[in-house]
């Protein structure tokens, strides 16, 4: 396993809607003139924001100005087959994919209390930024390069389209690659998807189908109807019960001085994961989502010594049939409540151990995600109300967002040995990629990857959890579940030991010099 120390933050961008520092309004000089996608809808008005929207707009507000932070980018690569692309093609696929999405054409403006609406256009146009590149070799990097010039701005969100478009031109004029920089309050991640998938298919074949009949205008009226707010109340009385359980926070008291940046991400890549976490799940018929929301939860306990510990992971709220290519923000936070068992220790069969906890944990998942479509409004007050009786803050400052975008069906194979997991784990790759001044969570874990490798990154309050115990938090979930996975479940009462070992070896590593 190899660590290296973060990067220092990039330089960030003005805000573009800033009358002073807006992006430009054309090519810089002697660049590629950018290609205007006009476009037309079928209606416009005002509706409030949905609740999927609300959350994230909370979530902005607390971490603006660093909100670029949720952004979302896509690449979309279209030289790899079919027929060249040129700017003409692009911008008619483009045009249609603006027509055929309400959300892209929505901007959010705010009344004059503050409040924010989502305001949907019926016309307007959008310029595609243009970068030539003239190397095959080098479009790929192009595409990568422009993507992440447009995500790093914080949208100006009354007044910018929700969506920036870039495309990288080879050769002949030829498009290569497509990207997308989403606002978060005009898609989530499955979104993201679905905007992609569309557009691969507007661009080869000139049509995507029918479009999705629901609308984030209209889920919002919804929403906002007697019956949205009975829908409400009913999953915050999930939320009250659970946070009735659990201790008011899970990482209460600072342990160090924070860093600046305060907040720091640590990244562990592991080829060892996937088939370890396939493994558990098969053998426990739960999902790999489960298997790793258990194991990063029971080290949160672990670390802070609670019998009860509640997290958040992200639900994507796609389960009703007419959400499934809904381009909007849908997610919102769940509420997972992991109690341990009272005798962890017992001496008959030597003490629990981690995969006691699985059977369930997986009911408790399930309740936490149907219970994960509220007003955020409405939680606030569920908070507020709950600190007021508790005397203290109540909040778990705890977050778990599995980022593949669906459960995945491992392939059957031979559970894996120690001898393969162990091989697997030399290759772990532990760093620091990146700090942040502003996060608005204590304790934020996030997943990519797919069959070869497993990314876990969590940006953390270095004011609690200082750099060498987010670099103890990856490496003792690798080894929970390696070990787990090989037959040789750790014991729960081992746990607090098992981070310490690992925040000892961060620090001899050096982790956060």
């Amino acid at each position: 396993m190899t660590a290296a120390a973060p990067k220092a933050p990039a330089p960030r961008a003005a805000d573009p809607g800033a009358p002073a520092a807006g992006a430009p309004s054309g090519p810089p000089p002697g660049g590629p003139a950018p290609l205007t996608v006009p476009f037309t809808g079928a209606r416009a008005g005002d509706a409030p924001l949905t609740w999927g929207q609300r959350a994230i707009w909370h979530a902005v507000r607390r971490t603006a100005p660093n909100d670029h932070y949720f952004n979302i980018g896509r690449v979309l690569p279209l030289a790899d087959r079919g027929a060249p692309v040129d700017g003409a093609r692009l911008t008619a696929a483009l045009t249609a994919l603006l027509t055929r999405h309400e959300s892209l054409r929505t901007r959010f403006p705010s009344d004059a209390d503050g409040t924010p609406r989502q305001r949907l256009c019926a016309e307007g146009r959008v310029e595609v930024t243009v970068r030539d590149e003239p190397d095959p070799a080098r479009t790929g990097p192009a595409a990568e390069e422009l993507l992440a010039s447009l995500t790093s701005r914080r949208f100006a969100y009354g007044t910018e389209w929700p969506v920036r478009i870039g495309a990288v031109r080879g050769t002949g004029g030829r498009i290569t690659h497509v990207v997308l920089a989403l606002c978060h309050l005009a898609a989530d991640g499955h979104g993201a998807e679905v905007l992609v998938r569309d557009l691969r298919l507007l661009v080869r074949r000139g049509s995507a189908g029918a479009a999705c009949a629901a609308t984030p205008y209209d889920l919002a009226l919804r929403q906002d109807s007697p019956a949205g707010r009975r829908a409400s109340r009913a999953a915050l009385d999930h939320w009250e019960s659970g946070l009735r359980q659990a201790p008011p926070t899970m990482f209460p008291t600072p342990v160090a001085p924070p860093r600046a940046p305060r907040f720091w991400t640590g990244r562990l890549v592991s080829a060892a994961l996937p088939r370890a976490v396939d493994a558990l799940a098969a053998g426990h018929r739960v999902s790999g989502s489960t298997v790793l929301l258990t194991a990063a939860t029971a080290l949160v306990a672990a670390d802070q010594g609670h019998r009860v510990a509640a997290m958040m992971p992200i639900a994507g709220n796609r389960a009703a049939q007419d959400h499934r290519t809904l381009v909007s923000t849908l997610s919102q936070d769940a509420l997972f409540v992991l109690r341990l068992p009272e005798d962890p220790d017992r001496p008959e069969g030597g003490g629990a151990v981690f995969t006691d906890l699985l059977p369930l944990a997986w009911p408790a998942a399930l309740a936490g995600y149907r219970a994960a479509a509220y007003d955020p409004a409405d939680w606030d007050a569920l908070l507020e109300r709950a600190s007021r009786e508790r005397g203290t803050e109540v909040h778990p400052y705890c977050c778990f967002n599995d980022m593949r975008l669906a459960e995945r069906h491992a392939v059957p194979a031979p559970a894996p040995d120690a001898d393969e997991l162990a091989a697997l784990r030399a290759r772990t790759v532990l760093d620091f990629p990146a700090t942040q001044d502003r996060v608005a969570c204590r304790y934020c874990l996030h997943l990519t990857g797919d069959d070869t490798a497993l990314t876990v990154t969590l940006t953390a309050d270095t004011a609690y959890l200082p750099p060498e115990a987010v670099h103890a938090h990856l490496g003792a979930l690798e080894e929970v579940l390696t070990a787990s996975a090989a037959g040789s479940p750790p014991r729960l009462a081992d746990l607090p030991a098992l981070l310490s070992a690992h925040r000892g070896a961060a620090a001899a590593e050096g982790a956060g010099r």
